[in-house]
């Protein structure tokens, strides 16, 4: 075996690695829980051995951590376009956009993400810094809205951009909620 040459992982394969981890981690915790949810459903889900999992992840929060890291940048994506648009969405439109965006699964992981914050000290940090990033997000789109629609200053625009914001996000919040607890059958229905 000596001089045998161990394939390394390129930056991008890691990363393709990370997310289907990820996107396995997810699906687990939106069909088991996160309580419920072990490294090895983890595993069975994503087929990859449980060495891989360790060697991209640590533990289970981390995962969890991941999860939601990878919802926000779904959202920062799209909240980035619309705040970079010459004509940015007014706050009722950004609503709409966003509550159509919402994936039943995500939702469900992201409800019982919120439950698991009010005891475990670890997911409740994620959880806050998720919230927190998406509000920046929100009120950076909603001011991009006041300043190159409604043609307010910059400065006057970030003051008003915040309780607007707050709504946007606190509307958004609920209906993430209300999927979350729709069953699976009524996620179809028209």
């Amino acid at each position: 075996m000596q001089g045998m040459a161990v394939p390394r992982l390129t930056d991008a394969r890691k990363e393709l690695r990370r997310a289907q981890i990820t996107e396995a981690a997810v699906r687990c915790f939106s069909r088991n829980g996160l309580e419920r949810t072990s490294i090895a459903d983890i595993t069975a889900e994503s087929g990859l051995s449980t060495g891989s999992i360790y060697a991209h992840y640590r533990n289970k929060s981390e995962l969890v951590r991941a999860s939601a890291h990878s919802v926000l940048a779904e959202r920062a994506e799209a909240l980035g376009e619309y705040a970079a648009s010459s004509t940015p969405p007014d706050p009722d439109e950004l609503l709409a956009r966003l509550i159509a965006g919402i994936d039943p699964i995500k939702a469900r992981v992201a409800v019982q993400t919120w439950g698991e914050a009010t005891n475990n000290p670890a997911i409740h940090g994620i959880v806050v810094e998720t919230i927190d990033g998406m509000r920046a997000m929100v009120h950076e789109s909603v001011t991009a809205w006041l300043v190159k629609v409604e043609h307010l200053e910059p400065a006057e625009a970030q003051q008003h951009a915040t309780a607007i914001a707050h709504r946007v996000q606190s509307l958004y919040l609920a209906q993430l909620l209300h999927t979350a607890l729709q069953s699976p059958d009524e996620e179809t229905a028209p």
